[in-house]
């Protein structure tokens, strides 16, 4: 692959190990969840890591990140402190959102996060208005807007493109189509079958549809799109094409997927496929890798022995 050659090394491992640690992260979070330390609904972004860190490596610091309820990903490429983060999950008072929000709304004002949100779509309107705000000020940064392929069945999906378009705000519009809407295939839920990016058109956003499981494909079209958001031309929609690989949340037995259509997206993992990329590319050896592993697990290990079931409390707001 022509792209990789482009990398440098450093900047290969850092995109390595953000995968590695958004995985390791909800590996962990799913642990903690079946022995009563994370309550309330979990929904992990195991096999979709590759859209959340090729894309936000390309934002600068001025620039903004919204999403949605499988939003632990998206937090941690931005930068939140994973003990801040799974500390929010078992909402505890050090979490990221003082242990109010839990694991479907991570949020950092100092990093730009601008949560994650419960309400399939909720955060579309949200974002419209980061950007208006953006333009208002006459500033160049930009806004980053996760949803799923649920939400653009939603009212408010139509009335933030409508309105992005119409007003040239500086938003990238970042469609993360698994194909589920909780159990449902995306081609029984929507007219037009599983391909979304052409609903763009209507509302004369350029849109295009990527590969979201090859991080140098996401990487290199987001990197393309933010830089003429930036340069004031309005929106851009980016449907990467993902799979999750564990349930809609962790209630979700998945039987409503055959195993061999599981079992062809894992042989497809985006973190497996990009370090054989790398090695192919003389960017990583194995003893290497084996390094990058341990000083993520020295660094960001879970300690999941410390974390105490929170009793319910009065709560103070």
């Amino acid at each position: 692959m022509n792209t990789a050659t482009k990398l440098e090394k450093h900047t290969a491992h850092n995109l390595l190990s953000s995968m590695l640690l958004i995985r390791r992260f909800e590996e962990a979070s799913e642990r903690l969840y079946q022995r009563g330390m994370i309550r309330g609904f979990l929904h992990t972004y195991i096999g979709e890591e590759a859209i959340a860190v090729g894309s936000i490596s390309n934002l600068r610091d001025d620039d903004y990140v919204i999403g949605h309820y499988r939003d632990h990903g998206h937090a941690l490429a931005r930068g939140i402190e994973p003990k801040h983060a799974m500390a929010e999950l078992c909402g505890k008072s050090t979490g990221c959102s003082g242990g109010k929000g839990g694991s479907m709304h991570l949020f950092d004002a100092q990093k730009h996060f601008m949560g994650g949100h419960a309400i399939v779509g909720g955060q579309l309107p949200l974002a419209t208005g980061i950007a208006l705000g953006i333009k208002l000020k006459n500033l160049d940064s930009v806004v980053m807007c996760f949803f799923g392929d649920g939400a653009v069945n939603e009212g408010e999906f139509h009335e933030a493109m409508n309105l992005a378009s119409l007003w040239k705000l500086p938003i990238v519009f970042m469609l993360e189509n698994n194909l589920y809407g909780m159990g449902t295939d995306v081609s029984r839920s929507r007219a037009g079958g599983e391909s979304i990016f052409g609903i763009a058109e209507p509302y004369q956003i350029p849109a295009v549809q990527i590969d979201g499981m090859d991080i140098m494909a996401v990487k290199e079209t987001t990197m393309e799109g933010i830089s003429k958001v930036r340069e004031g031309n309005g929106p851009v929609f980016i449907e990467s094409m993902a799979y999750r690989f564990h349930g809609h949340s962790m209630a979700d037995p998945t039987n409503y997927r055959e195993n061999a259509e599981v079992e062809e997206q894992r042989s497809r993992d985006p973190i497996e496929s990009f370090k054989k990329l790398c090695a192919d590319e003389a960017l990583l050896t194995a003893k290497t890798y084996l390094r990058l592993r341990s000083m993520l697990m020295l660094k960001y290990k879970t300690r999941s022995n410390s974390q105490k079931i929170v009793r319910p409390r009065t709560l103070k707001i």
